[in-house]
């Protein structure tokens, strides 16, 4: 090995202890176990496919998740065609949909209401049960914002949960209450869409 690359390389290997003692230092601060609360929001793609990548992890181990979509429920979904055909006695999976289209579709405010209840009693009953490791509550940030359900009893549902179970939130414009009691917050944000470009939404890519 030439001096030059013997310099390189020992460059590379000073810069990586130093990562490695930093990461250390983290590791060895975060004692804490619990549960987390997640919420993914912004206009970006990805915050439903983030969260069903949760979905899979936790299923993966055989941990019971139960998953909510407000405002889907009209459209097919690829993740819950393939994951409601695991077996549920090794990967425990609960889903629940409003079954209406979207707002501006529907118009009907008492009907997408009384449709976002529904789902909701079953999420809060998920929230109350230890045995359940995770909740996903996708496009939650919609039924909130729209008040078809009411902030505080979420909130407070949230912040009850037992400890050892995980919460994500999804969806666009999640306000900073939410943000204020999640434990991590990712903001997906749009630099460039397909579909700004005139090109329809893609099975097996967007839903």
């Amino acid at each position: 090995m030439s001096n030059s690359e013997n310099d390189k390389q020992q460059r590379h290997k000073k810069r990586m202890q130093a990562r490695k003692e930093i990461v250390d230092a983290g590791v060895a601060k975060a004692l804490e176990e619990r549960g987390i609360f997640i919420v993914y929001t912004g206009d970006g793609k990805g915050k439903t496919t983030a969260a069903m990548g949760t979905v899979t992890r936790a299923l993966g181990y055989g941990y019971k998740v139960v998953v909510g979509q407000f405002i889907k429920g009209v459209w097919e979904c690829g993740e819950k065609n393939l994951l409601s055909q695991l077996p549920s006695e090794q990967y425990p999976l609960q889903w629940f949909e409003m079954g209406t289209d979207f707002t501006w579709e529907t118009q009907d405010f008492e009907a997408d209401k009384a449709a976002a209840l529904a789902v909701w009693e079953k999420l809060k009953a998920a929230l109350a049960d230890d045995s359940v490791y995770l909740v996903v509550m996708d496009e939650l940030t919609y039924a909130l914002n729209y008040k078809w359900l009411d902030k505080a009893e979420v909130l407070s549902a949230i912040e009850n949960r037992p400890k050892e179970q995980s919460v994500i939130v999804t969806g666009r414009g999640a306000k900073q209450y939410l943000m204020d009691i999640a434990d991590t917050v990712t903001e997906m944000k749009s630099q460039k869409h397909a579909f700004e470009s005139g090109v329809s939404a893609r099975k097996g890519v967007e839903w």
